[in-house]
């Protein structure tokens, strides 16, 4: 771009039809900067800060007819439309457009002109106006107006507004969010924690707790400590240590240090015996089932109020692991029948008799999570201690087991868990998939492990963006996938390289007339509007490949134009019996106007051994369930969606042998892809990264029956009124009855039957 179009999203009025302007010639890039008090173009070494002149400029740089006596007319009107405050004088103008606009597309001659562009920012800018167009008074200027605001370039400038100012909102909530900070915190003496049982692979709703961990120890200059907590050697191994820290890798999360709950099992030992001394704990051989049933009850157990030295000599027998010693566990003496019933007698060790991966067999007995968690928070250190609120019925229980041992104060500071809808979180549920092979493994695109998500091509930064962007807000929500994988395509898309890609079903040879005589190849840039990404080698010949969907959507004679290329004219298409395009002939057109085509098509030089192209995979996956939100009842295995992996086979150029496994590519036209490595048969392998689109979120599973079935079978293809629909809502009648309901609009067009009607 020669240019730079620098503006904030909180000017008012917005300059729209500079904004618009720029991203249709892409003759300017758009910069935000909330600072900027007005709009400034840095054009060929000058500035311009009049909008009018900016859209000229602009204009006049991207080659737009101009026939100056009409168009400051129109500059004219687009300077005092929106200041005009009587209705009738609004009115009048809005009338006289729709008069102008009644046979005619655009306002001058037959393209896009800077008249269209002014005016129809003006319009946008006034709320006032764009309310009056809705009255449907005015339809050919509503024609217009939609057709402007339609174009990919409008679009692209309306999204770019959208993005910048949500941006702003975002670094403005979590700013707000995180404003009071951690309480009583210091510069320099926070100290946080990050406590993974080493029983699995972390998954997206641990990623949040280790970066919320992570970003307080930053922000305040402290420290945060990685800690093991493995009190529970019937699933926890020294593999999963190693996975774990893998996967905080993944996520750019470093600890200052590295420390287990098992390192402080002599010392957790003796607080237990200083519980039971002082009175605090007692020793219980209550069944499970019954203990849970007194508990739930608020009955107290028959061993409540046993003797200190009873107690001491029932968990010296548990520390031996004998028959006997097996059959007690310590509890709390908290409360029998507090309202919190996470206060009842909570246990607070327990014995197991296997084999712990660091310790070995000198333990028998193991603390809980409960008892181990705040006693080794205060004695590393810890000040803040972040987790989810669905502990917060058990922070009381956290401060008693402090308050009770005289240990140093730890504040706790609650956050929302993390959920997404159609996502499994739970390990037992996960492991499922992995045992009946439903999944490659745990680091399969389709799991929400850190290692499922990294390979299905989210970004650190982007999942930082989000889980930051929810503070510490407390609400217990299940979250769309869209916010998340838009974030990560705002930041993947200006450093992505892009290649092409044509499908292997259906491909179709072109003949190019006036190419060149031998395949030629040029060095082009990976990105346009980045060159920093680098260059890659592009092959023209005259002999070239198309996508069938492509050449199925080409008319006779028809203007396209070839992506890096130009355009040119389809002079000849061949089809078989089912009308599938078996051949086409192009004639190049390199004078032609790219802006004035449709269709912008990518496209591959015809394979030669001189120049191959790469035989490839493209991978898309569908949720694992096939159910938003499962309820209580729900038996997860009766959700499972039937086909969760869709392949299909792609010739790609060259290029993408440069690729490494991981990086972030996109295929143009096709979309963004991670590359996954080599198949088993050789084959490259990407893996379809969701933009955040409704289409590329939205389960596969729960589609409509397929249109082409239903045609097959003589059926209907166009959904009707009275199509059954699955609802626990009630019936009622239609308010208006059985009649059609239309609306009246005033129009100069003549009258038309309804085509579809029947």
């Amino acid at each position: 771009m020669a240019g730079s179009l620098s503006l904030s999203t909180k000017l008012s009025p917005f300059p729209w039809a500079a904004t618009v302007i720029a991203t249709y010639t892409e003759k300017a890039e758009l910069s935000f900067d909330e600072a900027a008090s007005g709009v400034t173009l840095d054009f060929d070494g000058s500035q311009i800060t009049d909008e009018a002149q900016i859209v000229q400029t602009l204009a006049k740089a991207g080659g737009l007819a101009d026939e100056s006596t009409k168009t400051q007319a129109y500059f004219e009107l687009a300077k005092t439309l929106p200041k005009a405050t009587a209705l009738p004088d609004i009115l009048a103008a809005l009338d006289s457009l729709d008069d102008h606009l009644a046979f005619r597309t655009f306002l001058i001659g037959h393209d896009l002109t800077a008249a269209d562009f002014i005016v129809w920012g003006a319009i946008k800018g006034s709320v006032k106006i764009i309310g009056l167009l809705k009255n449907n008074k005015h339809v050919h200027l509503s024609r217009w107006y939609s057709h402007v605001e339609s174009l990919e370039s409008t679009q692209l400038a309306l999204t770019s507004f959208t993005e910048a100012k949500a941006s702003k909102a975002r670094n403005n909530k979590t700013a707000a969010s995180f404003a009071l900070g951690l309480q009583g915190a210091k510069e320099g003496e926070v100290v946080t924690r990050f406590p993974p049982e080493p029983s699995g692979y972390l998954h997206i709703g641990h990623a949040k707790a280790a970066m919320l961990n992570q970003y307080f120890a930053k922000m305040y200059k402290g420290k945060l400590i990685i800690r093991f907590d493995d009190t529970n050697p019937t699933k926890e191994r020294t593999e999963f240590e190693e996975t774990i820290l893998e996967d905080l890798a993944l996520l750019d999360i470093h600890g200052d240090v590295l420390t287990h709950t098992s390192d402080y099992f002599d010392q957790l030992y003796e607080l237990a015996i200083q519980l039971i001394k002082e009175g605090k704990a007692y020793a219980d051989d209550t069944e499970q089932a019954q203990m849970r049933d007194e508990r739930f009850n608020g009955i107290a157990s028959k061993h409540r109020d046993d003797s200190v030295e009873d107690n001491l000599k029932h968990f010296a027998e548990m520390k031996t692991g004998s028959a006997e010693g097996v059959r007690w566990c310590i509890r709390a003496k908290m409360s029998v029948d507090n309202p919190n019933k996470a206060l009842r007698d909570p246990v607070v060790y327990r014995c197991n008799l296997l084999h712990h991966h660091r310790t070995g067999d000198k333990w028998k007995i193991y603390p809980t999570y409960d008892f181990a968690c705040p006693v080794v928070d205060s004695i590393e250190g810890v000040t803040h201690a972040l987790r989810t609120n669905e502990y917060r019925d058990r922070n009381p229980q956290y401060y008693w087991m402090i308050e009770a041992l005289g240990l140093r104060k730890v504040n706790i500071w609650d956050f929302s868990r993390l959920n997404f809808v159609y996502t499994l979180l739970s390990k037992r549920k996960l492991h499922w998939f992995v045992d009946n092979n439903l999944v490659s493994g745990w680091d399969d695109p389709r799991f929400p492990t850190v290692r499922g998500i990294r390979r299905r091509g989210l970004t650190v930064e982007a999942l930082r963006q989000f889980m930051l962007a929810q503070g510490p807000s407390q609400a217990i929500v299940s979250h769309e996938w869209d916010t998340l994988w838009t974030l990560n395509k705002k930041i993947i898309d200006p450093i992505a390289p892009r290649f092409w890609a044509i499908s292997k079903g259906g491909q179709v040879p072109v003949v190019v007339k006036g190419g060149p005589a031998t395949p030629e190849v040029k060095t082009l840039p990976k990105h346009k509007k980045n060159p920093d990404v680098g260059e890659k080698k592009t092959v023209f010949a005259s002999n070239i490949l198309l996508d069938q969907e492509d050449a199925l959507s080409f008319e006779d004679n028809e203007e396209i134009t070839l992506m890096d290329w130009g355009n040119a004219i389809v002079r000849k298409k061949e089809a078989d019996a089912s009308g599938k395009i078996t051949s086409i002939e192009l004639e190049l057109h390199l004078e032609g106007d790219f802006r004035k085509t449709k269709k912008k098509i990518t496209w591959l030089a015809a394979p030669s051994t001189e120049y191959p192209l790469i035989d490839a995979t493209l991978l898309d996956y569908d949720y694992l369930i096939t159910k938003k939100k499962l309820e209580e009842n729900d038996e997860f295995q009766d959700v499972v969606t039937p086909q969760t992996e869709f392949r299909e086979g792609v010739l790609a150029d060259a290029n993408v042998t440069d690729l490494k496994k991981g990086e972030i590519m996109q295929f143009e036209r096709k979309g963004y892809y991670i590359f996954d490595g080599k198949s088993e048969d050789g084959k490259l392998q990407f893996i379809l990264i969701p933009d955040g689109r409704a289409a590329s979120i939205a389960s596969k599973a729960g589609a409509s029956v397929d249109v082409t079935t239903k045609e097959k079978k003589g059926e209907s293809a166009k959904p009707t009124s009275d199509t059954p629909v699955d609802t626990k809502m009630y019936k009622m009648e239609t308010v208006y009855g059985d009649k059609e309901v239309t609306t009246p609009v005033e129009t100069k067009m003549y009258k038309t039957d309804n085509i579809y009607h029947s």
